[in-house]
């Protein structure tokens, strides 16, 4: 960490700790996006990234300021607790290597999901974010810009960032600030569903079309597949809107043509990423590769996982930090640190956060026309939810990335509580009126 980045870092994690919740929210997502994770201060022989900082400042804050309180956790909250809890918890008891590292992803995770359950408290807050957060792209994609046009990227002045520059074929794969081209991609993937969803509010239409053309930018000059079909997922939820009622009719149908692709296809299902790569690039043919010789292990970790190096292996290359194959898939990543129990766990939050929303969307359904933009909001977190999904197939948040992936879980826990504890009065009010109507009808009987 140079003199820039540390005095950078100092404003932002006072004003974490300082400023009106809003700002404090503005600060962490800064943070994430214009402070790379090489801006590393070394303590005790340990890394301690930038963001980590953040996330300290953020939760000591919620905390002192009653901000978020434990005694009030939902399913979302309760089901990503158990998830990194079970998955450290094996992996502590499985290897002796690796232990500091594994048990700062657990403190990252809790430690950034409460923060942004603290700081996100109802729309108007995440609303606040995302309006903020295009003028915050309009100068990270003029740097990128720069990046993809004269290869130099200018975040290299808080801090260098490890690989180099990386091209497919005559352009430039850019990094921005981030650690993987398909990293700074996921930017896009994470947050064009949501501006789509915005759009629809005629207050927020311009300002949501220009987010939505920033983030195509960044996706655009990462030159990554994996992005580009994490998009693509994020617009064919969209398209299902018509549907929206009907969804369980469309997961069936999804799963449907699954089972039969999978009966039709002479290769193994999962090669249907390598077909999809033919559409959107990347190397869709190594990411079915790894998922195939990950079943073909399964005796070997379904347990309790396994030691990343015995990965080394799987592919004629390994990677240097780790000692084994590229796992760019962040379901497999979760099934080497702690079996299938670790992948179960994190489909069940998945399946909390999906179910939620879904509820949610009824509720606003049941209360329009005057909730209708209300629930073209949350049916884009939920397109952008599927997008996460679809990007995990292609790579694993591997730096300050996860603290986009957090606020957003954060943010969709955090509304749709809201929304479905506004329903209680109206049931209580319901039941109260209906009650009043029988003791009239009993009177008059008399």
């Amino acid at each position: 960490m140079n003199p820039i980045s540390g005095s950078i870092l100092l404003v932002l994690c006072l004003t974490v700790f300082c400023a009106p919740r809003r700002w404090a929210l503005l600060a962490m997502v800064v943070g994430v996006l214009y402070v790379p994770q090489g801006a590393a201060v070394p303590i005790f022989a340990l890394n301690i990234f930038s963001v980590r900082f953040l996330e300290v400042a953020g939760i000591a804050r919620v905390l002192a300021r009653g901000e978020f309180r434990f005694s009030g956790l939902n399913g979302i909250d309760r089901a990503l607790l158990l998830f990194y809890g079970y998955t450290t918890a094996v992996f502590l008891v499985r290897s002796p290597d690796g232990q500091a590292f594994q048990i700062g992803e657990l403190v990252d995770a809790y430690f950034a999901y409460f923060t942004f359950r603290g700081l996100i408290q109802d729309a108007g807050d995440f609303r606040f974010l995302l309006r903020s957060f295009v003028l915050l792209l309009i100068p990270y994609v003029a740097i990128v810009m720069v990046e993809s046009f004269k290869h130099r990227n200018l975040f290299d002045l808080l801090a260098p960032l490890p690989g180099g520059q990386a091209f497919r074929g005559s352009r430039i794969r850019c990094l921005g600030s981030f650690r993987h081209p398909s990293l700074l991609g996921t930017i896009g993937v994470a947050f064009i569903p949501l501006y789509i969803g915005m759009a629809f509010a005629a207050p927020d239409r311009v300002r949501a079309l220009l987010g939505i053309v920033l983030c195509l930018v960044i996706v655009w000059a990462s030159n990554s597949g994996g992005p580009l079909s994490g998009v693509g997922a994020g617009v064919a939820a969209w398209l299902c809107w018509r549907w929206r009622t009907k969804m369980k009719w469309v997961r069936r149908g999804i799963v449907a043509m699954i089972v039969m692709a999978a009966l039709l296809m002479k290769a193994p299902v999962w090669y249907l990423l390598e077909h999809l790569s033919d559409i959107t690039g990347g190397d869709g043919f190594t990411r079915a590769f790894l998922l195939d010789t990950m079943w073909k292990h399964l005796s070997v970790w379904w347990l309790a996982g396994m030691p990343i190096t015995d990965t080394g292996a799987w592919f004629p290359e390994t990677i240097s930090a780790t000692g084994g194959a590229d796992i760019t898939d962040q379901f497999v990543y979760f099934g080497i640190e702690a079996g299938v129990g670790a992948i179960a766990l994190f489909i069940v939050l998945l399946t909390r956060a999906y179910r939620s929303l879904g509820k949610s969307g009824a509720i606003l359904r049941a209360a329009a026309p005057a909730s209708r933009e209300s629930e073209y909001f949350m049916w884009g977190m939920g397109c952008m939810l599927t997008a996460h999904v679809a990007n995990w197939f292609g790579i694993t948040y591997f730096d300050q990335t996860y603290m986009i992936w957090f606020m957003q879980l954060a943010a969709i826990s955090a509304l749709a509580q809201n929304i479905q504890s506004s329903e209680i009065p109206e049931k209580e009010a319901a039941r109260a009126e209906e009650a009043d109507l029988r003791e009239a009808a009993a009177v008059s009987a008399q």
